[in-house]
């Protein structure tokens, strides 16, 4: 079994599970690789973090589908976890979301979520006032189905990401979409709501018919209180923690940049970053050297 097979079975057979797969947002590659060591079972790349960390621009639909593609591939290189990527609203149009699905299954990643909000797109975490527009459900489900039917495998999973609750358009809506999208062929459906009480949520899990048959995905970013197993108790099959790490990384730079910038030595934030000899040892240096040297 090679390596994409390999994590492709490792994420479906965690969707049939008991407990909830956890996926860990990462931002570059060597945070991709440590998030094996901790235990989350998959690697998030998320739109956001594509945008901000990569090229310090909005996550306003200004990435392209191939600069998603080669950070993508970086952070599966990395990791023996599963990778799954958020592609926003695929990029364009029907061909785009088609070759979207196509390119990113041939380069051996595990999944990708593709939404249904309307070129360009607004980040989900911006506040309630900013004006939101979604695809009408009929053409985003004609786009998932043409996408599925151009899929080489029966392995790769494609999320489909519902918005009807963060645009307002209500329970209804988010049902109505889900079911169009389902049968159409998606493999899962990711629902999402700024509701941190997660009444929203629960009224859709009570009215969706499709809950306990076709897996479940949240991003708990907006009611993040709730624990992986308190997702699962609800029926959720996916817990995506998408952007902590990426959050926690410009705040620890932020701090150190500000030390330095009054301390004016370097020895002021030792204590507090990591030494260069560690960051060696999680690259594996000494072994490549050895192995340069015939000693290893």
């Amino acid at each position: 079994m090679n390596r994409a097979v390999a994590k492709r079975a490792r994420l479906r057979a965690g969707l049939a599970g008991d407990r909830a797969v956890v996926a860990i947002g990462a931002h570059d590659a060597l945070t991709s690789r440590l998030a094996g060591k901790y235990g989350f079972d998959a690697v998030w790349v998320s739109g956001l973090a594509v945008a901000t960390m990569t090229y310090a621009i909005p996550d306003v639909n200004l990435t392209t589908m191939t600069e998603t593609l080669d950070q993508a591939i970086r952070l599966d290189r990395a990791t023996d976890l599963p990778v799954i990527v958020d592609c926003d609203n695929g990029f364009g149009g029907l061909n785009n979301v088609v070759r979207t699905l196509v390119e990113f299954e041939a380069a051996g990643l595990s999944a990708i979520c593709i939404e249904d909000n309307l070129f360009p797109k607004r980040n989900s975490l911006l506040g309630a006032d900013t004006r939101r527009e979604l695809i009408p459900a009929e053409e985003q489900a004609r786009r998932f189905r043409a996408a599925k039917q151009a899929q080489d495998s029966d392995d790769f999973v494609l999320i489909a990401r519902v918005e009807s609750l963060i645009a307002g358009h209500g329970v209804d809506d988010a049902c109505e979409r889900a079911d169009a999208y389902v049968d159409a062929g998606v493999d899962a459906i990711l629902i999402h709501s700024r509701d941190k009480t997660l009444g929203e949520i629960e009224a859709f899990l009570g009215s969706w018919k499709g809950l306990g048959q076709v897996p479940l995905v949240c991003v708990p970013t907006l009611f993040p209180t709730f624990t992986d197993a308190d997702l699962r108790a609800k029926g959720f099959n996916l817990v995506i923690l998408a952007n902590q790490p990426m959050r926690a990384a410009v705040k620890a730079v932020e701090e150190t940049l500000d030390t330095l910038s009054r301390e004016r030595r370097a020895s002021a934030v030792d204590p507090g970053i990591a030494t260069v000899n560690h960051l060696f040892e999680l690259v594996g240096t000494a072994e490549a050297i050895a192995r340069e040297d015939g000693t290893g």
